[in-house]
């Protein structure tokens, strides 16, 4: 029996992208209003449950205020910029827009999209879901398995779909491996740390060697570049915490029925 298909879009992204890629050229209605992120989220959404026919379908975005994260690590995403207000206002147009598509919206205070989607992609598959993470976050590849995907889509392009041999192509490295991946290179979109000195080739090569964060700190006297040794030396706390950082959790207290996500399937005109 062929599995249901259950998509869960990262609203939160898909804003910031669709606002940003019209930057230099943006959409402006009749009222001199802005309206870039409302049509280009409105257009992927429509593309989705046209082209795909997801029997699920949820909208996932990141809530107001702190998350876990932030608690733990004062300085998470500090350095990002403040959301431009001609984005901002559009907000409200995504939200009336999804409920118009009939499609749920979803988040969780104290967590990130990426988290939600994480747990709902786990429980999907362990109930028999075909699932599609909507989303172009590389920390997602972490979760990826046999039924969870990540699906990308890109304007006047045909969709991509990744997959375990996908991640094992690109970098070399299982889906489990990609968390020590991200945490020894760490990210400064989200201000990470992770370790100086270990870029994306160091990081690849220490994990194909040696498999994992602990590993590598039960073998430093047989890593032969002396800067990178002692650079993981004396950054033992950063890589444990970059590492907590960008792993995704998949136990969010979230309490819905798969019911309420069921999509009713839409005709084109």
């Amino acid at each position: 029996m062929a599995r249901k298909r259950l998509f869960l879009i990262d609203g939160s992204a898909l804003f910031y992208r669709s606002y940003f890629a019209f930057i230099r050229n943006p959409l402006i209605n009749s009222k001199g209003e802005n309206t870039s992120a409302a049509w280009g989220f409105a257009q992927y959404l429509l593309r989705i449950i046209l082209d795909e026919k997801p029997e699920y379908l949820a909208v996932v975005f990141d809530p107001k205020g702190p998350t876990f994260r932030h608690e733990m690590y004062a300085d998470y995403k500090a350095t990002r910029e403040k959301m431009p207000e001609d984005m901002a206002v559009q907000y409200p147009r995504i939200v009336e827009l999804t409920k118009a598509f009939d499609v749920p919206l979803l988040e969780k205070k104290g967590f990130e999209a990426d988290d939600v989607i994480g747990t709902l992609a786990k429980r999907g598959e362990e109930q028999g879901f075909e699932v599609f993470m909507a989303t172009s976050d590389k920390d997602m590849m972490q979760l990826l398995s046999p039924h969870i995907h990540m699906y990308s889509m890109r304007p006047g392009s045909d969709s991509e779909i990744m997959n375990e041999a996908y991640v094992m192509e690109k970098f070399g490295l299982t889906p489990v491996q990609v968390i020590d991946y991200l945490a020894l290179m760490g990210d400064s979109s989200d201000n990470v740390p992770g370790v100086p000195k270990v870029g994306d080739k160091t990081a690849r090569s220490l994990l194909q060697e040696f498999g994992s964060i602990d590993k590598i700190y039960e073998n430093l006297e047989n890593i032969t570049k002396k800067a990178v040794k002692e650079s993981l030396a004396e950054n033992r706390a950063k890589a444990d915490l970059s590492r907590t950082l960008v792993t995704i959790n998949t136990e969010v207290p979230i309490d819905f029925d798969w019911e309420s996500i069921k999509i009713t399937p839409i005709k084109p005109d």
